[in-house]
């Protein structure tokens, strides 16, 4: 599946960070992780750290799929609101849902205090109404975060103007969110693992998953099995040919990155992740070494061929905005690309097991804007399931809930 198009910023900058090997011979483990990105790499850490003897597997070079394209925003804020969950699965699974990703963020800075080098930096996050009569919502939004002890603030016009000098209604203002580079992340974190001794290989593509009672047999596209008592299908956006049920859709997003801008021009942008009530809205971010990274424009386009077409064009509308509310930044694209991501119904994950494939196959879809978060939350939730564990997020993040 081709997972994106342009020239990502993160492969662009570091290329092939680190050679890893195909699998050449029949193998076996305990759980094989299908899917070598920034997820696979999670789940795997997740498993390896507490005893699973685990082995990776992916079809292209190591984080070469949707991870090099990813803009890595790392959130507890979902794409749907607080408020909207609390309508769809009441009020306790919606605060649920939200502290729990809060405390991904801070189990993800303890992985990437551990890794390093990975460009990670604390940031506040600014989630801005884009019209006067979204910020009414806004302010409902902001009171049920405030309610359930998430650590925010909010800002009027005013406010939003003297700290970020943005011109918008109102924002809620978040002290919890971080960036990194999740390509040399999922590179650095799978490297420490293979000198451990953890296997890893890529361009090993699965073409087969034979399941019986005790155990999973995945055969590759040179004809070498692996043998796995679980399996976990951490394939992103590609994983959902495998299921019969439709349980999200594929879009694509469009960004680009800038050159570098002085400090003193980016002022508190810096430190700051921007985004906004629109849908589909724009984002933007800053790397380690000053540059801006600017997303959005998402559509519906699912198609490899369009979706290159559009990159260019896309880029100029986004640079357009970006210029029209930031006029010193001169935030001109020097790469540009998309990205495949995919969308469920209620914003929120899927991992655990499907009916159609029985509990030893486990899926990892960590789907919306804030995948890796969800990842985080995810590499425990498929942990505890291996482990036959309870685990208070299964029903909520399972395939039950559309069931």
């Amino acid at each position: 599946m081709d997972l994106k198009s342009g020239y990502p910023y993160w492969a662009v900058k570091s290329g092939l960070i680190h050679s890893f090997p195909k699998l050449t011979r029949d193998n076996s483990c305990e759980v094989a992780v299908i899917g070598g990105g920034i997820s696979g790499a999670l789940i795997a850490d997740e498993l390896a750290t507490h005893g699973h003897d685990v082995m990776v597997l992916e079809e292209r070079d190591i984080a070469w799929g949707s991870t090099s394209a990813s803009t890595a925003l790392i959130q507890y804020e979902i794409d749907t609101h607080l408020i909207d969950l609390a309508s769809m699965f009441g009020d306790e699974q919606a605060k649920l849902a939200y502290n729990s990703c809060l405390v991904a963020v801070e189990s993800f800075a303890a992985i990437a205090a551990r890794v390093k080098g990975i460009g990670f930096r604390r940031m506040q996050s600014v989630y801005f109404a884009s019209s006067r009569s979204d910020s009414i919502t806004l302010k409902e939004e902001f009171l049920a975060r405030e309610r359930t002890g998430l650590p925010v603030s909010w800002l009027d016009r005013e406010g939003l103007s003297e700290r970020f000098g943005i011109d918008a209604p109102a924002a809620i203002l978040s002290r919890t969110a971080a960036v990194v580079d999740p390509y040399r992340m999922t590179y650095r974190l799978l490297a420490a693992w293979k000198r451990r001794g953890m296997p890893v290989y890529d361009r090993s593509r699965v073409v087969d998953i034979v399941v019986r009672p005790r155990s999973v047999q995945l055969q590759t596209e040179e004809g070498f099995h692996v043998t796995a008592k679980h399996v976990v299908m951490a394939t992103g956006y590609a994983a959902q040919s495998l299921l019969k049920q439709r349980i999200a859709r594929n879009r694509s997003s469009y960004a680009y990155v800038t050159d570098p801008i002085d400090r003193t021009v980016l002022g508190p942008l810096r430190d700051a992740m921007l985004w906004e009530t629109a849908r589909p809205y724009l984002y933007m971010r800053t790397t380690s070494d000053g540059r801006v990274i600017v997303g959005g424009e998402d559509d519906s386009i699912d198609i490899p061929a369009r979706r290159d077409a559009r990159v260019a064009k896309k880029a100029h509308r986004l640079a357009k905005r970006v210029s029209g509310m930031f006029p010193r930044l001169q935030a001109r694209p020097a790469f540009s690309w998309a990205g495949t991501f995919a969308e469920t119904a209620d914003g929120l994950p899927f991992f655990g097991a499907h009916r159609q494939y029985g509990p030893r196959v486990l899926f990892a879809m960590a789907y919306g804007g804030n995948g890796i978060t969800y990842s985080v939350l995810g590499a425990s939730i498929l942990r505890a399931a291996i482990e036959r564990k309870r685990h208070a997020l299964f029903a909520l993040f399972g395939f039950a809930r559309f069931h």
